[in-house]
C-alpha cells in the first residue's frame, strides 16, 4: 500500500487528491488549515494545520510513514517545505524552495528568461526607488502591469485599463508597493501591457524534460464580460482537442517550447524542476509572451485538467521523482471541460464569511457534473462559507455547450443567500468575443 500525503485545503487540492485515490493500492493522507469535507472524505486521516508549518508537515508525514507528498499551493514551497521532507527521506512530488523561486521571485523568473535567451519575453524592469520607477512608467506611457516581486496570493497585479488609467495611478500603485512591502519586499516589477487572450498551459516535469497537459484559459474578472476585480479565478475551461478556440496548434506548441525551456534553464542553474508547472502566458500578434511561470497545478485549471486525466497518476508522480517520465502512461480523454466558481457574496472586496451554503451532493452527481469543495469549513454536518472561493462544478462533455450545460445543471443544486457564480464562463457569446478579439489583434 503506497501512503501518499496531499498538503492543502481548496478545490485544487481535492481535485489532486480525487486523482491520487484513482491509482491503485493507494491510502491517502493530507494536512490543511480548513476542514474540507470533500478532502476530508478521501482521507484516511488528516491533520489541520497551517499548510506552512514545515515543522508539523513533516512530523504528520513521518507519523504516516508517507511515501510521497504532494504540495498544493505555492507558500508552502517558499517556506522549504519540499527540502525539509527531502532531507527526511520522503520523496516530494513538488519543486524545492530554489526551483519554486520562478514563482515566487518574479524578477528573478524574468532574470533567467532573459539569460537563457527563451522566447515570449516582454519589456520590464524592477525598482526599489518610486520616482526611478516613475520614470519607466513614463517611458512605456502608462501602459504597463505593475507587480510586486514576492507572492500575493494572484491579487497583487495591478494593470492599465483594467485597475488605472494614467501614469499617476499606475506610478502611486509602484509606490505603494515599495513602500508597503507588497508580496514581502520593497521592490516592483514593471513591464509592458500586453494585448491578446490569455491562456494556462500545465505541464509534468521530471527536472529535465515536460509533458503538456490541455490548454486552459481562467477567469480572473469577477463580474460577467470580464468587469469587476481581479480575483483568485472565478472558473475556467477546455476543448475536446486540448487548444482553446481562439488558438493555433503553432501557439500551443510554442507555449510547450517555452516551458521545456524554462525547465532546461533551471537545470542548468543547479535546481531541477520536479512537479507540476505552469506558463500563464498571452497570446499576442506576435504569438504568446510568459505573462508569469507557476510552480504548481493552476486553481482553477487542475480542476479541468485532472478529472480527465488517464493513467496512474501516483506512478506518474513517483517518475516525476525518480527524474524519468518517458515510460509514464499519461493520457487525457478528449473532453471539454467547463468548471465555475461558487464564492462567498462580496469576494474580491469584503467576503462574507461563515456564512452556511446547502450543497446536495447527490444531485450534483446525477446532472453527471463534478464538485470540489475549497475553502470551506464542516462543522456539525453543515458547510460554511470562509473569505476565499467556496466550490467548484466542474461540467465534462464531448463539446464546450455539453460541458457548460452540465456544469450549470449542477450549480442548481448549491444554494445559499450569500453567495456569487460568474455563470458566463464557457458560453458560446463569451467564446465567440475571444475569437474576435484575437482575429482582430492578428489582422
Amino acid at each position: 500500500m503506497i501512503k501518499v500525503l496531499v498538503v492543502g485545503g481548496g478545490a485544487r487540492e481535492h481535485a489532486i487528491c480525487d486523482a491520487v485515490c484513482r491509482s491503485e493500492d493507494v491510502e491517502l493522507y493530507s494536512l490543511m488549515h480548513n476542514r474540507n469535507p470533500g478532502i476530508m472524505r478521501l482521507s484516511k486521516d488528516y491533520r489541520i494545520a497551517k499548510e506552512t508549518d514545515v515543522e508539523k508537515v513533516v512530523d504528520f508525514a513521518l507519523s504516516k510513514n508517507i511515501d510521497l507528498v504532494l504540495i498544493g499551493p505555492e507558500a508552502p514551497l517558499e517556506a522549504g517545505l519540499t527540502d525539509a521532507l527531502k532531507e527526511k527521506g520522503i520523496n516530494v512530488c513538488a519543486p524545492t524552495k530554489d526551483a519554486a523561486r520562478i514563482e515566487t521571485d518574479k524578477e528573478w523568473m524574468r532574470e533567467i528568461v532573459s539569460r537563457y535567451n527563451i522566447p515570449g519575453q516582454v519589456k520590464n524592469r524592477t525598482f526599489d526607488n518610486p520616482k526611478e520607477a516613475r520614470k519607466f512608467i513614463e517611458q512605456l506611457n502608462g501602459h504597463v502591469a505593475v507587480k510586486p516581486v514576492g507572492l500575493t496570493g494572484g491579487k497583487g497585479v495591478r494593470v492599465y485599463g483594467d485597475h488605472f488609467r494614467t501614469v499617476d495611478e499606475a506610478a502611486q500603485y509602484a509606490a505603494e508597493v515599495i513602500e508597503k512591502k507588497i508580496g514581502g519586499k520593497p521592490r516592483v516589477l514593471i513591464e509592458e501591457k500586453l494585448e491578446g487572450e490569455e491562456f494556462t498551459l500545465q505541464a509534468f516535469s521530471d527536472g529535465k524534460s515536460i509533458y503538456p497537459t490541455p490548454a486552459v484559459q481562467d477567469h480572473k474578472r469577477l463580474l460577467p464580460g470580464d468587469r469587476g476585480p481581479n480575483t483568485g479565478g472565478m472558473g475556467s475551461y477546455s476543448t475536446e482537442s486540448g487548444i482553446l478556440p481562439f488558438m493555433e496548434k503553432s501557439d500551443y506548441e510554442e507555449g510547450a517550447m517555452i516551458l521545456q525551456r524554462v525547465v532546461e534553464a533551471l537545470h542548468n542553474e543547479g535546481c531541477p524542476f520536479v512537479g507540476p508547472i505552469y506558463g500563464q502566458f498571452m497570446l499576442t500578434a506576435d504569438g504568446p509572451k510568459i505573462v508569469e511561470i507557476n510552480a504548481r497545478f493552476g486553481d482553477p485549471e487542475a480542476m479541468n485538467i485532472l478529472p480527465i486525466f488517464r493513467g496512474d497518476f501516483v506512478d506518474m508522480c513517483f517518475r516525476m521523482v525518480d527524474g524519468d517520465l518517458s515510460g509514464a502512461r499519461i493520457d487525457f480523454d478528449r473532453k471539454a471541460t467547463v468548471c465555475k466558481y461558487v464564492v462567498p457574496e462580496g469576494y474580491g472586496v469584503k467576503s462574507m464569511a461563515d456564512q452556511p451554503i446547502d450543497v446536495d451532493e447527490e444531485m450534483i452527481k446525477q446532472e453527471g457534473a463534478i464538485l470540489f469543495y475549497a475553502s470551506v469549513n464542516r462543522k456539525d454536518d453543515k458547510i460554511y462559507t470562509t473569505s476565499s472561493r467556496s466550490l467548484a462544478v466542474v461540467g465534462i462533455g464531448n463539446s464546450l455547450e455539453e460541458a457548460e450545460e452540465i456544469c450549470e445543471r449542477g450549480l442548481k443544486h448549491i444554494r445559499g443567500e450569500h453567495i456569487f457564480i460568474r455563470h458566463d464562463i464557457g458560453t458560446k457569446e463569451l467564446i465567440e468575443k475571444r475569437i474576435k478579439h484575437m482575429k482582430e489583434l492578428r489582422g
